[in-house]
């Protein structure tokens, strides 16, 4: 239903413009919203209009009239002032205010409908009538964009998403919790991966300077049909999962770019303990090594096992590199510098960082 504050705002703008006394009552006779402190008339008269078969009349110099929502009586209109020019504010008014309604319900009605699309709680029927009742076209490219908030009671990012993201262009903003605000994204058919990446990144980077919010944006894969749209949502929600397990340096995460990353998420706690403990046994696993010895391995890494390139962006000497190479060697029986064991070392400090997720969700 349309929020107090908006019929207030409408009306008292008209009666600033005509200077025409206005009041919006329920049907129960209590004000709703007034532009002045003046009573109009006694409650009884304004329940008996309320209940009356008419929908406008005049009472001395006070015109009423029903605002109807449906066809039914929502509110009660009354326009206080000269008789012509009252009656014809008070017409402009209800005008308005059912204007309003209707755009409020609709909004509403499209709120809760991709809310229930994107939660799976809809019959494949009822999505493509409700669609239709909606005017919402079902046969177009549209992926969901996930924009992750850490402040939940903040409702900066949705506003500011709506703002860049309006519904006139076919796009939708909406959320289902309270930490993230989901952005149905309608694409034309020449858009790609790349338009996607770069429209997540502008959301980014607007979020950091319009509102200096620092969030987190990951997208599913772009669906032809709008019945699959809580597929590209469940992906959108894993890759934020993956991305903050994984890729925490990234601020940006795509479902189709998650790699090993999706696959160790999907594993069961029980396997990735027992591959834990086949890889390392009782020695030293990742998670026990210092600092300095991690950022020189994922360096390493980041050089495609090269040592001169690694040394050389670490500022140490050669030798030193393969002192710390090899001192890892020793503690976890891998070396890092035969591609099998790098491969190992690598999916085993993912494996970890997962672990380390699961239990934090424990807790």
């Amino acid at each position: 239903m349309i929020s107090t504050q908006t019929i207030k705002s409408s009306i008292e703008e008209l009666g600033a413009i005509t200077k025409v006394d206005l009041c919006v009552m329920d049907l129960r006779g209590e004000t709703v919203a007034a532009t002045t402190d003046r009573d109009f008339l006694d409650v009884s008269i304004i329940i008996s209009f309320a209940n009356s078969p008419v929908d406008s009349q005049v009472i001395g110099d006070v015109h009423l009239f029903k605002i109807l929502d449906e066809g039914s009586p929502a509110y009660i209109l009354l326009a206080k002032g000269d008789s012509e020019h009252a009656y014809m504010v008070g017409k402009i008014g209800v005008s308005q205010l059912q204007s309003l309604i209707v755009a409020y319900k609709e909004r509403f009605d499209k709120n809760n409908f991709f809310q229930n699309l994107l939660l799976d709680n809809m019959l494949l029927i009822d999505v493509y009538n409700r669609a239709r009742k909606l005017k919402i076209e079902v046969n177009v490219p549209r992926c969901i964009i996930l924009v992750e908030t850490k402040n939940s009671q903040d409702n900066t990012a949705q506003e500011l998403l709506s703002s860049m993201y309006g519904q006139h262009s076919g796009d939708y903003v909406t959320a289902v919790d309270e930490n993230s605000v989901i952005l149905v994204k309608n694409l034309s058919r020449g858009q790609n991966y790349e338009d996607v990446n770069q429209i997540a990144t502008t959301i980014v980077d607007m979020m950091n300077t319009e509102a200096m919010l620092n969030v987190r944006v990951s997208y599913g894969t772009i669906v032809d049909e709008l019945k699959d749209l809580s597929k590209s949502f469940k992906e959108a929600k894993m890759a934020l999962d993956v991305g903050r397990i994984f890729y925490a340096e990234n601020r940006v995460n795509a479902y189709n770019t998650l790699g090993i990353g999706r696959l160790i998420y999907q594993l069961p706690e029980s396997l990735c303990r027992i591959f834990i403990d086949e890889i390392f046994g009782g020695k030293e696993v990742p998670d026990d090594l210092d600092e300095e010895t991690l950022n020189t391995i994922n360096k390493f890494f980041e050089n495609n096992l090269n040592v001169s390139e690694t040394s050389r962006q670490l500022f140490v000497h050669r030798n030193t590199l393969v002192y710390r190479i090899e001192k890892l060697e020793k503690s976890s029986g891998l070396d890092v510098r035969k591609f099998d064991d790098a491969l190992t070392f690598k999916i085993a400090l993912m494996v970890i960082s997962y672990m380390k997720y699961l239990e934090s969700k424990m807790n």
